[in-house]
């Protein structure tokens, strides 16, 4: 409770500007956290592009004429 009684004895401008870095770190910390979480390898986004590479490389043999 000491760091308590420290915060109340400061003027209310200084007050808004701890409780404002207070919650700034607190959204930067949520978003980078978040970010770090989500940005790995996407499993399913790497099969999606294997499949395309592997459609369109079908689709290119299916078109050429075959010579027989």
């Amino acid at each position: 409770m000491a760091g308590l009684l420290g915060y109340r004895s400061l003027p209310p401008k200084t007050k808004n500007l701890v409780v404002a870095g207070g919650l700034t770190a607190f959204v930067f910390g949520a978003y980078f956290y978040t970010m770090r979480a989500v940005g790995g390898t996407d499993e399913l986004q790497v099969a999606i592009d294997k499949f395309e590479a592997d459609k369109s490389k079908n689709e290119g043999d299916a078109s050429m004429p075959s010579k027989g």
